[in-house]
């Protein structure tokens, strides 16, 4: 299968686990004095921009970063909970660079390049290490070692956890670092503002257009290269466990100026979420995966049994994973955990009011904790209440913030009863198209973290998002990027007067005038909504040629009616986010179309991406590895009309095979 001409990832030559360290001492460097010279740009500042953007500023370089929330502090890299993935084999259970690295591949049904991710898994332990002389708290075993729990897809202990707050904790690392160089001068920060727009002069990035989001002024930022950090687009269904102000923008006006957008389908059903409670929704809850570490799913052997679950006895349940899965039992990959909770939902095994959940229960981890306990106490004949009492205890000191979290949203005590969970939109692997440097078709407009395609493949395995933030930021960027700058050390500062600025800005004016002067009679919320409800049902946990083909028509008629009917009240030039809100719903609209015509085009089903037609006779994705061995990058020509360039994926250190779990 021959790839694109227009796509060059820029692996280094070499054995796979030579390819980075050789890369590093080659790679050209730019001296401290020219950094000082250097401006650089970076979108977001969750963990892989605020780590960026640290670690540039403190290299010399001077940096601007952009963030619409009010502080760093507020990126929705705040929202993960259960840990980050390092190969550090704390445990001696076997665990190594190399099967972080197999076990990432294979998570993501290998869909994903070879020497990204070996460099991933490469860099994990310094990541950790980092971490700690941040002062990030992780849990720690009585004798003071980092502790380590298993989550999916692994059949190791390699993640590294603080509590029920491992984001929290680590962006407050990351954040301190940053703020550092905020107080240094060296980053100068620019809270409330979105990226509209960017800038290219000479076919390079040189700057963005941003928009004051407190007074609505349009601003016009130069940069000798701009990082998007920007993360995921999953808020394309409308429900999702993302942040609210989470979107796509700065990721699609970098594609529509010619960044090519990689396997835009690609998106992750995590399956440990609260379950949809009406309509009355505008976001879900994540109930973290750390919670299958210890936790047993199950539903009722009988179909509609509306018998409270302690009523159930032990034999009348359905540890459906378990059973379909020995080998890794409650800890395969959220695909197809997510997968088999909607079939059992779908055959009428549900629980709940909606019968669209399924338990999560952690009876059998008390027990087995208040033993634990009562053996350390030297307790031989301790009585039921006590085990209970020393489980519960221990259970607490995991997982204590997310139960209390659960108990608060449902008023259900998961100490005593089974929580319910049911799969939810969560992460995106899909992104901008980079190559090894993480630049993507644009010189100079380079992509990290969630917003790039480049480290999960078909599905990503849990805990590896905050590993390949940091990654991307700490470890990666810092190198790569003076392979591009050393050749920019004698282009000055472009002002922001030049023309390539002055049409970007009015190309957003002009935008933002049309919004306003629409003045139709529905919301932006309501034309999100109907968009979420497309996307879900046509192209969300499974899809089909008929529902794709459908909702292709149906998002483009939603997309005219939009730009005819939508109603933004207020004015340019002031605070309002039914402008924010509106200017992402009409990105959304476009971006939802390429997800579906990129889902249509892959005719196999690999890890998060399941074509009903594509399936094996035990109901598991059926890949086409004959045709589609490769990474759809999507070149935007004009409104509804993109050109698909194949990056192939030549697998040299894994024997590609059907992805078991058994």
């Amino acid at each position: 299968m021959a790839g694109s001409s227009r796509l060059d990832a820029k692996v280094p030559s070499g054995p796979l686990d030579k390819k980075w360290s050789q890369y590093r001492s080659t790679v050209p460097l730019v001296n401290p004095a020219n950094k000082r010279r250097i401006e650089i740009v970076v979108i977001g500042t969750g963990l892989a921009g605020a780590s960026a953007a640290a670690s540039l500023a403190e290299m010399g370089y001077k940096v601007k970063a952009f963030c619409f929330q009010d502080s760093p502090r507020r990126a929705h890299s705040i929202a993960a909970q259960g840990g980050i993935n390092a190969a550090k084999n704390y445990q001696n259970d076997g665990d190594s660079v190399y099967r972080l690295f197999y076990d990432t591949i294979k998570g993501g049904d290998y869909r994903a390049r070879e020497a990204n991710v070996h460099r991933l898994a490469e860099v994990s332990g310094n990541i950790i290490d980092q971490c700690v002389a941040q002062g990030v708290p992780f849990a720690r075993e009585y004798g003071g070692l980092l502790s380590n729990r298993s989550f999916g897809g692994t059949q190791v202990q390699r993640t590294f956890y603080a509590a029920g707050q491992t984001g929290q904790q680590l962006l407050l690392g990351a954040y301190s670092a940053l703020e550092r160089q905020v107080g240094m001068g060296t980053v100068t920060m620019y809270n409330r503002h979105e990226m509209m727009e960017v800038v290219i002069i000479d076919g390079k990035c040189r700057g963005v257009i941003a928009r004051n989001l407190i007074t609505g002024e349009l601003e016009r930022h130069f940069g000798h290269a701009v990082l998007i950090a920007s993360g995921g687009y999953g808020n394309v269904f409308y429900l999702s466990t993302n942040a609210m102000g989470s979107n796509v923008t700065a990721a699609w006006k970098a594609h529509k100026k010619g960044a090519f957008f990689g396997n835009p389908c690609f998106t992750q059903i995590h399956p440990t979420c609260i379950p949809v409670s009406g309509d009355h929704q505008s976001k879900l809850t994540l109930m973290s995966e750390s919670l299958r570490n210890d936790g047993r799913i199950w539903v009722p052997k009988k179909k509609d049994d509306n018998r409270a679950p302690g009523d159930i006895p032990e034999d009348e349940r359905d540890y459906y994973l378990e059973r379909r899965y020995p080998a890794f039992g409650n800890l395969v990959p959220r695909d197809i955990a997510s997968r088999a909770a909607k079939e059992r939902c779908d055959a009428g095994y549900g629980v709940g009011t909606s019968k669209l959940a399924v338990y999560l229960d952690y009876a059998a981890a008390i027990d087995r904790y208040g033993h634990g306990e009562a053996n350390k106490n030297n307790v031989h004949n301790p009585s039921k209440e006590d085990i209970i009492k020393w489980g519960k205890a221990v259970v607490k000191e995991k997982y204590g913030n997310l139960f209390d979290m659960y108990k608060q949203i449902t008023g259900e005590d998961p100490y005593e009863v089974p929580m319910r969970i049911y799969p939810a939109v969560h992460y995106t692997m899909g992104g901008l198209w980079v190559d090894y440097n993480l630049m993507t078709t644009v010189p100079g407009l380079y992509a990290l973290g969630e917003a790039n395609f480049s480290d999960h493949g078909a599905n990503r395995l849990g805990a590896s998002a905050l590993m390949q933030g940091l990654a991307d930021g700490y470890f990666v960027i810092p190198y790569t990027i003076g392979a591009y700058l050393s050749n920019e050390i004698r282009t000055p500062a472009i002002p922001t007067t030049h023309e390539a600025f002055v049409e970007a800005e009015k190309s957003v004016a002009g935008r933002i005038n049309t919004l306003l002067n629409i003045k139709g009679s529905t919301s932006p919320e309501m034309f999100h909504r109907r968009l979420g409800k497309i996307m879900w049902d046509k192209c969300g946990m499974a899809r089909n040629r008929h529902g794709l083909e459908s909702a292709i028509q149906e998002i483009r008629a939603l997309r005219r009616e939009f730009w005819t009917d939508v109603r933004v009240m207020g004015e340019a030039k002031e605070f309002n986010p039914e402008l924010d809100k509106a200017s992402r719903v009409a990105d959304f609209l476009e971006l939802g179309e390429l997800m579906c015509i990129d889902a249509l085009n892959r005719e196999e089903s690999c890890g998060g991406h399941f074509r009903e037609e594509h399936q094996t006779e035990e109901g598991e994705a059926l890949r086409d590895d004959e045709h589609f061995t490769f990474v759809s990058a999507w070149e935007y020509i004009k409104e509804s009309d993109w050109e698909l360039h194949k990056e192939e994926l030549v697998y040299e250190n894994i024997k590609i095979a059907q992805r078991s779990y058994k």
